[in-house]
């Protein structure tokens, strides 16, 4: 049976540390991280055969995808992929095969349900002492995030002790500057400094100026696009707590957080996930009945004393979604150029990538690279990407809602050389596209983020994915069905090298990180592999991700699932409330 609500004091007014309302003496105080498979053996690897099968972002069929460059031309232009489709030829009228398109977006799941994916992440967890090469023991990790879906990473530590975040009185959110390209949009509330620093290229002291934004958690500004996800729920409590003047402070952020745990219920996990397993876990959105009376149904997250964070969740599962980040991404229709965007550089023109930014880059202004302030022109058009409209089947060019990339394994070039976000110093030649893409660093472990995830997951002690495959009472994957690179179609998946091939290390023990991907990616091949087909987890993946996300919600006696488990939110569409009605309120566009 379902948990029913039980007696609790008044709403949490804020966040806060993770524990704060367990016993000192409870063995779970301070919230630690925790393990659904417990009795599973950790698999190790050689560091030798991680970094081959990570690659440097310039080997071929390894996890970081080499860059991008020609291949090819139309009508005589240079025709990119995977940075195509071009956005100058209208091939909206030939037949699907015949249109150019980029074979490695996923046309199931839009480009913006990346980044929602990691603001959830940045709500959850937090653990800023653990590190490669600090504390790896799981018992002792502490999440300084509270192990819900609160949003702390938004509200922080409240108004009374972080007023700068606030208006005078509290009640509403402060608002960055105005941004254009976008509706309503804009940066985040920041403060400015300057400091002299020394610029090696240069050879010479230089004043810089910083400007950080003022926000419950740092993380949600390391990129453009999810900082100003991060605006649209300022705005959303800003236009909920105006529009329901009547409600305290307290009343307006329970409401708030209700509408956006639906919203993972209800549309991100049905985009992620299979069908199948969220059904299994929530039989009552099968059935159609109360979810008082088909109550949900969890197989393998079962919390003993208060809710904690799998360890397989948050260092391997969960980073499913490194491998839907686009290497290049069109932020509105009205930028034609780059790093100044009221000029378009004839160079940017011949690559297809004018108007457009890539997700990390080195150069300064030409990547969507956090942790500072923004061109103002650099509003975003959530339209491209949500489909806010509904109508994206039918837009296409400059207007189309971007998809994200394919779960599968492999990772984008420019997450091969994370910038560690933009020295001064390092300004990488334009004279191709790979090497504006690559960040001009010396290639070591914390820039490769699929080399990162890998080591992270060893050094956590996680077991391999087959032994979490059986443990699920699954048949794994064999190992002549693991396959490494990019899910583009059924040809190019026989060709690709299987993980074995890469490393006798793998032979019968997949990382699971790495498992989950190819996972997702073999059964996107088994259900033909077409580019309209949509690419979920798979079976590991989904169970592991959806009994998490069910299970914090109905542990946390403040959830919609515990208060009111039957609650729908009135905002929106009548059917169902999701991501771009969420946007859309904010907005004021509903």
């Amino acid at each position: 049976m379902i948990k029913q609500p039980h007696k609790i004091g008044p709403f949490r007014p804020h966040g806060g540390i993770r524990g704060d309302n367990l016993d000192r003496r409870s063995s779970q105080f301070e919230g630690l991280f925790g393990r659904i498979f417990r009795s599973l053996p950790a698999a190790t690897w050689s560091e030798a055969a991680l970094k081959e099968l990570a690659g440097d972002g310039h080997a071929e069929n390894r996890m970081a995808a080499e860059p991008e460059t020609v291949i090819g031309t139309l009508d005589s232009k240079p025709v990119f992929l995977p940075l195509a489709p071009r956005e100058d030829v209208d091939d909206s009228n030939q037949p699907r095969q015949n249109r150019l398109h980029d074979d490695e977006e996923n046309e199931g799941i839009d480009a913006g349900y990346t980044y929602l994916g990691q603001f959830i992440d940045h709500d959850m967890t937090f653990d800023p002492a653990s590190s490669l090469q600090g504390q790896n023991d799981v018992n002792a990790l502490v999440d300084f995030r509270t192990p819900r879906l609160d949003l702390d990473s938004v509200y922080g530590r409240g108004p009374e002790d972080q007023p700068y975040m606030y208006s005078s009185d509290g009640r509403l959110f402060q608002i960055g500057n105005a941004l254009t390209g976008g509706i309503r949009s804009n940066d985040l509330p920041r403060h400015s400094w300057h400091e002299t620093i020394w610029n090696e290229h240069k050879g010479k002291l230089e004043d810089v100026q910083f400007n950080r934004a003022l926000i419950g958690d740092k993380r949600n500004d390391e990129n453009v696009i999810i900082s100003q996800l991060h605006g649209i729920f300022l705005k959303f409590h800003n236009r909920y707590a105006t529009d329901h003047s009547d409600l305290s402070f307290q009343q307006v952020q329970r409401w708030v957080r209700w509408h956006y745990q639906y919203v993972i219920l209800h549309d991100f996990l049905f985009k992620i996930a299979k069908q199948s397993v969220l059904y299994s876990v929530l039989p009552h959105l099968a059935s159609r009945r109360s979810i008082l009376e088909d109550s949900p149904k969890l197989r393998f997250f079962h919390p003993k004393n208060d809710a904690f964070i799998p360890i397989e969740f948050a260092a391997a599962v969960y980073r499913f979604g490194h491998s839907m980040v686009r290497p290049i991404y069109r932020l509105n229709t009205t930028l034609t150029g780059g790093n100044n965007p009221d000029t378009t550089d004839p160079n940017e023109i011949a690559r297809g990538i004018d108007g457009r930014q890539f997700i990390f880059a080195g150069l300064p202004g030409r990547g969507l690279n956090g942790f500072d302030s923004f061109p103002k022109e650099w509003g975003i058009d959530w339209n491209l990407f949500f489909d806010l409209t509904d109508d994206k089947a039918t837009r296409f060019g400059k207007d189309r809602t971007q998809p994200a990339y394919k779960i599968d394994t492999s990772i984008v070039n420019p997450l091969a050389f994370l910038p560690e976000f933009s020295k001064i110093d390092q300004k990488p030649p334009l004279d191709d596209v790979g090497k504006l893409q690559a960040h001009a660093k010396d290639k070591h472990i914390p820039n490769n983020l699929a080399l990162r995830n890998l080591l992270r997951g060893m050094a956590m002690s996680l077991p391999s994915g087959q032994d979490v495959a059986r443990a699920m009472g699954l048949t794994p994957l064999k190992d002549e069905e693991l396959k490494v690179g990019k899910a583009t179609n059924a040809l190019e998946y026989n060709n690709l090298p299987t993980l074995r091939s890469i490393h006798k290390d793998f032979i019968g023990k997949a990382p699971l990180w790495y498992y989950v991907l190819a996972e997702a990616q073999h059964d996107w091949l088994l259900n033909g592999g077409l580019p309209e087909t949509p690419v979920q987890l798979g079976e590991v993946g989904s169970r592991i991700v959806v009994e998490t996300f069910v299970g914090l919600l109905l542990e946390d006696g403040h959830s919609f699932l515990r208060q009111a488990p039957a609650w729908t939110p009135e905002i929106g569409k009548k059917e169902k409330f999701d991501m771009p009605d969420f946007i859309k309120y904010a907005l004021e566009l509903l």
